[in-house]
């Protein structure tokens, strides 16, 4: 899905709090070539430590835990993460909507924009009809 453009808006990500799920972000990037960026709406770990979300066992053996246990104060010898499946969902629509309300808000007003330059051009073409061509 290689783009000519790059979007301003970031690649929202809802994902397990773990080291896979944190290399995932990092891996959009580069190979869509369509985002600059990446903005993870869940699970970050301010909302792990806000909610108290419990640990599951993680991924032994994964080359990019220890790097994800250092960042995050973790013991580098037991593996964990939180699913995103552990949140009650009310909490995790509120977050999602939260994330991507502005963007929905947006898409609303380009529709009206363009309803408008539809209404517009009907006009000026039954203007063109009754008067026989365009206004001096």
């Amino acid at each position: 899905m290689n783009s000519n453009r790059t979007l301003a808006a970031p690649r929202r990500n809802v994902g397990d709090f773990d080291c896979s799920g944190e290399d995932i972000e990092r891996d959009w990037v580069a190979p869509t070539g369509c985002w600059s960026r990446t903005e993870r709406v869940l699970l970050t770990y301010d909302q792990v430590r806000a909610y108290e979300l419990p640990a599951t066992e993680g991924k032994h053996g994964d080359p990019r835990w220890p790097a994800f246990a250092r960042r995050y104060s973790f013991d580098p010898r037991r593996p964990v993460q939180r699913e995103v499946e552990g949140q009650e969902p009310a909490v995790l629509q509120r977050l999602v909507l939260a994330a991507v309300a502005p963007n929905v808000v947006l898409a609303g007003q380009v529709a009206r924009e363009e309803a408008q330059r539809h209404a517009l051009a009907a006009f000026l073409d039954g203007w063109d009809a009754v008067s026989g061509g365009a206004p001096a």
